[in-house]
């Protein structure tokens, strides 16, 4: 086996991304605090083609360089939105029929391998501050709560962890 070089993974350009077809999936950021995870939000979204991201409260905004150091690019492919109020964003989402996923810890979820994609449906998933989580005015107003299983002694994934997994599971639901 030989490790491929970076010209031989024949990824998109820039431009050839931006016309490319995205999953039906839009990324929130509730409150994020850390320029560090926002940047792997970003290249994680593009690894996924994720149609757009939002940038919600005082999550911080490109340009930034330690937004950047993470995202590597990344801020230049996926499409972004700043919106000052998470609730406000996803009750116009909602409006759109697109259907509100809160990634937390909560009575009722549902665990992450239990959730079911529904065909054409576009859904926002929604990723919450480093410490509180997604606000509960954010989870009460979601239609789904959508938890990861852990089986450790850990109560929570970093941000960044959380949105990997999340994403590589509604890609494979959505596209396979």
């Amino acid at each position: 086996m030989r490790k491929l070089k970076n010209s031989e993974l024949e990824r998109l350009d820039v431009g050839a991304f931006k016309k490319t077809a995205k999953i039906p999936l839009i990324v929130i950021l509730d409150n994020i605090r850390s320029l560090n995870n926002i940047g792997s939000v970003f290249r994680t979204s593009d690894a996924f083609l994720i149609e757009k991201i939002y940038l919600c409260g005082i999550t911080a905004k490109p340009p930034h360089k330690d937004i950047h150091k993470t995202a590597l690019g990344a801020t230049e492919s996926v499409d972004w939105e700043y919106a000052e109020d998470t609730l406000v964003l996803i009750e116009k989402l909602k409006k759109s029929k697109i259907k509100i996923l809160a990634i937390e810890q909560a009575e009722n979820s549902t665990m992450l391998q239990d959730f079911n994609i529904e065909p054409n449906q576009k859904y926002a998933v929604v990723f919450g501050n480093e410490v509180k989580g997604v606000q509960q005015k954010v989870v009460s107003a979601s239609d789904y709560c959508i938890e990861i299983p852990q089986f450790g002694t850990k109560h929570s994934l970093n941000i960044s962890v959380s949105v990997g997994v999340v994403l590589w599971d509604l890609f494979k639901k959505i596209r396979f």
